[in-house]
């Protein structure tokens, strides 16, 4: 969509929800005019205007928390924004993660790797007694290797056999354990996640220089 189309209220301003790149997380609700958007844009970090002061404000200006943006997608009826971005530290004033963190309707926590990597931090943090995770982290790295070996070998006979349910069963605990490796080297999913995301690009590039070839050769 094109900015200029994009539809401000009667004070200029556009509602703009932040989410975390990676993990998705609603991060804070802020709001921009045309100026604050406009240097998102270009900067490639968050500018809001703050309504109480009635001024631009850049999103870690004091805090040093800057908010990193990917991208700026409008809705449907453009009358509100979706900012993605990758935060630098918490995003809230209070320190948390998130804006969002008092529930008014509490429903169960969305499981997911990010989640999980999280309990598995906390482990290695405050030691539990009796969890299997705070055993791999007393023994170390050494043991911790040995069981993602073990682990992906049992995910090759799974799959060798054909066994779908067990090879899910086999990935998991690989999934697991790698996790556990990653907490040990204070690896944030994050760092796995762009490594990820920066080898699709890559390869969406070269196949598109492939195509250019391939078409200019014919």
């Amino acid at each position: 969509m094109n900015p200029d189309n994009l539809k401000f209220d009667e004070r200029g301003l556009i509602p703009a929800v932040v989410q975390d790149a990676d993990s998705g997380r609603v991060l804070m609700l802020g709001y921009m005019n045309r100026e604050s958007l406009g240097k998102t844009m270009d900067s490639g970090q968050c500018w809001f205007f703050s309504r109480s002061r009635g001024r631009l404000w850049l999103k870690g200006e004091t805090s040093g928390h800057y908010l990193n943006v990917v991208s700026v997608d409008a809705d449907c009826d453009g009358d509100a924004l979706l900012v993605r971005a990758h935060p630098q530290g918490p995003t809230c004033h209070t320190g948390e993660q998130s804006c969002f963190f008092d529930p008014l309707l509490a429903g169960p926590e969305p499981f997911t790797l990010h989640a999980l990597y999280t309990l598995i931090q906390g482990r290695k943090r405050d030691k539990k007694e009796g969890s299997y995770t705070t055993y791999l982290f007393d023994k170390g790295l050494d043991k911790i290797l040995k069981k993602v070996g073990e682990e992906s070998t049992e995910v090759i006979v799974a799959g060798k056999g054909g066994d779908r349910a067990e090879t899910i069963y086999e990935i998991a605990d690989l999934c697991y354990h790698v996790l556990v490796l990653m907490a040990q080297m204070d690896i944030p999913v994050e760092e796995v996640m762009r490594e990820l995301a920066g080898r699709h690009v890559v390869d969406k590039k070269t196949k598109q220089e492939t195509v250019r070839a391939q078409e200019s050769g014919q």
